[in-house]
């Protein structure tokens, strides 16, 4: 039975892994919300299905789905995918879904954040959010596991972690007075030692050019080992990016990650700009209170966004000039873990990517036999 904790991880000696630990799976929601993904969900869903797909070949996976969309999505869905009703009201787990902790014994907790659809009535992109506020909650208690439950707004991708005490975030989205407004800079980072472990929070600016998440780090900037961090770049100095992530790129050049080692950068060449297509547009329902998609409007593609499972590594592609050497720079950067590209397009479409549909949960003690003490 899960058990809500008045503690925190700090306190209790837990940390956030880092995403490249083993894994006992990962979770994802299905699309369904015809306000945000053209043609009532469905080409999004045949791209949830291939991300599923491609995941569940190196790990288990659970994919959640309203109790409306079960039957279909039981179909579409690989049949080694675990599927389970759950209410929500759309389908970014990252952001929504709990953040899990372990500590040196490798026992597993549930940090249960507040979330409010990425900025509630200042800026937000859909309201309600009441059952995606849930969501967090309800894992973790399907897990079992012992949850925290801070009083404090943060999404999954607004954090990446080394692992070893050191976060990368951006001050567009934390510093965001839609998120937290009464916490200064300094209390914000006691939150995220307190909740996430870690000892050196590193703060880049700002995330991917009009990303309509505040500039999420999971689309601009990850770890992808103790030390070193891959970056998304242009070499287009008249494209907007280019000012970003060179600004990015020399605060990196300065910074020392928890243990005091300097950061080595990994240029990622985004792709070319992908712009919403009339066709496109014009397949997604208008809405009052959740973001209208616009013909021409220019989407936040990066490769940055991929998930790392356990054996491998499933990156977003564009049918771009740019992806066969994404994939190369990635398969340089993880050369135990096969590179696995899988069309983003459609999930880009509704603001995010790969990483964002996706939430790891690491396996900590429970793949090894446990050893009680007399």
């Amino acid at each position: 039975m899960s058990k809500l904790l008045t503690t925190t991880p700090r306190q209790d000696g837990f940390r956030m892994p880092a995403e490249w630990e083993p894994h006992i799976g990962c979770w994802m929601l299905w699309p369904e919300r015809s306000d945000n993904w053209r043609g009532g969900a469905k080409p999004a869903q045949h791209a949830f299905a291939a991300v599923a797909a491609a995941i569940v070949e190196g790990e288990p996976v659970t994919v959640c789905v309203s109790p409306g969309q079960y039957v279909i999505a039981r179909e579409m869905l690989d049949p080694a995918v675990r599927v389970v009703e759950m209410t929500n009201n759309d389908s970014w787990i990252r952001d929504c879904g709990p953040t899990f902790v372990v500590n040196k014994a490798g026992l597993v907790r549930g940090v249960d954040w507040k979330f409010n659809a990425w900025g509630g009535l200042l800026g937000g992109l859909y309201f309600p959010w009441d059952q995606d506020d849930l969501v967090g909650e309800k894992v973790i208690e399907m897990e079992g596991d012992d949850r925290y439950g801070p009083n404090f707004i943060l999404e999954g991708g607004s954090i990446d972690v080394d692992g070893e005490c050191s976060l990368l975030v951006t001050e567009q989205c934390l510093l965001n007075a839609n998120r937290n407004p009464t916490k200064t800079r300094e209390q914000i980072e006691q939150e995220l030692r307190d909740y996430l472990g870690v000892e050196a929070v590193l703060w880049l600016k700002a995330g991917v050019y009009l990303d309509e998440t505040d500039g999420h780090i999971d689309n601009f900037c990850r770890f992808i080992a103790p030390g070193e961090v891959v970056l998304t770049w242009t070499d287009d100095r008249r494209d907007p990016q280019y000012d970003i992530s060179a600004e990015a790129y020399e605060r990196l050049q300065t910074m020392r990650d928890a243990r005091g080692r300097p950061l080595t950068v990994h240029k990622l060449h985004q792709p070319n700009p992908a712009l919403i297509t009339a066709e496109e547009a014009a397949g997604v329902d208008r809405v009052p209170g959740t973001l209208p998609r616009e013909p021409g409007d220019r989407l936040a593609a990066s490769y940055v966004n991929f998930y790392i499972a356990n054996d491998r590594l499933i990156m977003p592609a564009f049918n771009d000039s740019h992806d066969e050497a994404a994939q190369a720079v990635l398969s340089d950067l993880f050369p135990l873990r096969d590179i696995i590209t899988v069309p983003g397009r459609e999930i880009l479409l509704g603001g995010g990517n790969i990483h964002c549909i996706t939430q790891q949960e690491p396996l900590g003690a429970r793949g090894a036999k446990t050893v009680v003490a007399a």
